[in-house]
């Protein structure tokens, strides 16, 4: 643990930027709970009228997160800007969902995904995937929940000690609780869009302020960023086809996180997966009018996000040059070798002016709860309109609404045991912010890919090969988990491999399609028809 991160504390002006942050976020959700929600579709669809600009916003909220917050200037700080290159995936993605997933939704009037699969496999498809949804969204989720309370655990008791991390936690879904039930998703939405307002308001106060930290031009910035690599290469490289014959037989270098290969692959399948299969994202996609316009959410909310991604990036490599090349940065600090998953947070506890650090802690915060509140809301409509309804029919839509809130508190107290569950298992596997919450994803994404591509692009598959693809990919994933493929792999030739978290996505849904597409058709239906 850094000594200076240690000592540091906010000061009563950060606490009272905190305070107000509060209150505006509790007025804000006053403020769009006011509308009395009379059917589930008012509540979890919003009655299908948000404008695209709120909707895409919210889905850039959902899709980031305190991961992005820390992770980005970590990944930019230990290495270079080659993250970016995965929107180049994250935008093929898009446009697939925005053509494909996302008209099939609304031509079948459903309110999850995996209604549309009840279509096309049957009832037993559609439950097997909605489990499989909200178990792989606690495991989503919860990863991310923990990645917040790691700062807010450093600002409050300036420790990542696990006790102290479990209070952060449970305050996070304490207050993700109250907020979510106070209002449905058209509240969650418009609380999304003040969320993002503030911590990108953050993000650039605290680009701001180190540009201002660091007295060399930009020209001397930019010279020592382009040999900043351990290796002498650049910091500014944004894309690496990655190639490398002298790795494997592949021609390729399977443990390589960020390259174009990845890209393309990997980092496409998660973007589809995260934006078109999980219900936490497409339910904001279905609260708009039409198809059309669904499909423009989806596009610009990834477009969007290129520019955040790259603000937080910028943040990690100014602090690499205000930390590691003190003859820029003023001679007020000696080369230093810091924590990149703590440099951001040193940053702001420990050199920020009073008031400042307030609002970054406001700003992890805003990145948090957003993605809580998001989540809990798509599990409860999934449980309601999945699980419990079809168990249940008849009701009023009013006993249905109650459900979908006892369901909300459920879920919340699930996530948060969850996150606690992550304090070790990040210890355990020993990997950075962003590759650890994107390969904790992977768990129920290889299953539920598999299945939707064959739903989509195939006429194969039915309930029985459905369920199977969904165990299936869970298990691969599993077994290529570093821990776990590293005793597999103990004392044969294989022993040396190591798989990053996109190749293990890959993996596990070429594994789940093959599985589903093996199972033969109860009906005939034309490919992209549901």
């Amino acid at each position: 643990m850094d000594p200076l991160l240690a000592a540091a504390t906010l000061r009563p002006l950060d606490w009272a930027i905190l305070a107000a942050y509060f209150i505006l976020l509790a007025f804000t959700g006053w403020w769009f709970s006011r509308v009395k929600h009379k059917t589930t579709e008012d509540y979890f669809l919003g009655g299908r009228s948000m404008p695209v600009w709120a909707v895409a916003i919210s889905i850039l909220a959902t899709a980031q997160s305190a991961a992005t917050f820390v992770g980005v200037p970590e990944s930019a700080y230990a290495g270079d800007l080659t993250y970016l290159s995965t929107n180049i995936g994250g935008l093929i993605a898009a446009v697939i969902i925005a053509g494909v997933f996302i008209p099939a939704y609304y031509r079948h009037n459903v309110s999850t995904p995996y209604q549309l699969l009840e279509r096309r496999f049957g009832p037993g498809a559609k439950l097997a995937t909605s489990w499989a949804y909200m178990i792989g969204r606690v495991f989503a989720s919860g990863a991310r929940v923990y990645v917040g309370a790691i700062p807010v655990s450093l600002a409050i008791f300036g420790d990542i000690d696990p006790g102290h991390l479990a209070i952060s936690i449970a305050a996070f879904m304490a207050f993700g609780i109250v907020y979510t039930l106070a209002g449905g998703i058209a509240s969650v939405i418009w609380t999304d869009v003040f969320q993002v307002c503030v911590y990108l308001g953050a993000a650039v106060v605290a680009a701001i302020l180190l540009w201002r930290a660091i007295p060399a031009d930009a020209t001397q910035i930019l010279s020592a960023l382009s040999t900043g690599m351990p290796d002498g290469s650049s910091k500014l490289t944004l894309v690496r086809p990655g190639l490398d014959f002298s790795k494997a037989k592949l021609g390729f270098d399977l443990s390589a996180e960020f390259t174009l290969i990845t890209a393309v692959t990997g980092w496409m399948l998660i973007t589809i997966a995260s934006h078109g299969t999980d219900q936490d994202l497409v339910q904001r996609m279905l609260t708009c009018k039409n198809a059309a316009k669904g499909g423009r959410s989806v596009i610009t909310g990834i477009l969007v996000g290129i520019p955040t991604v790259l603000l937080f990036a910028t943040l990690g490599l100014l602090l690499w040059v205000y930390y590691n090349r003190p003859e820029l940065a003023g001679g007020v600090h000696s080369p230093a070798t810091i924590d990149g998953a703590q440099v951001f947070l040193r940053y702001i506890l420990t050199e920020m002016p009073p008031g400042a650090a307030g609002l970054m802690i406001a700003g992890v915060m805003a990145a948090g709860p957003a993605g809580i509140n998001a989540s809990l809301n798509s599990m409860s409509s999934t449980f309601v309109g999945d699980v419990y309804r079809p168990a249940r029919p008849g009701r009023p839509d009013r006993h249905y609404l109650q459900v979908g809130r006892l369901a909300t508190i459920a879920w919340g107290i699930i996530l948060g045991l969850f996150a606690m569950l992550c304090i070790l298992w990040q210890q355990q596997s020993q990997e950075k912010v962003l590759p650890f919450v994107l390969g904790v994803m992977a768990f129920a994404y290889a299953g539920l890919l598999g299945v939707f591509l064959t739903a989509l692009f195939t006429r194969r598959g039915n309930t029985a090969s459905a369920i199977t693809a969904l165990i299936t990919g869970f298990l691969i994933v599993l077994l290529l988990q570093p821990v776990i493929l590293s005793a597999i792999t103990a004392g044969s030739p294989l022993e040396s491999l190591k798989l990053a978290s996109p190749w293990r996505l890959v993996i596990g849904t070429a594994i789940a399609t093959l599985v589903c597409c093996a199972g033969r058709p109860r009906t005939v239906i034309p490919a992209h028809a549901s």
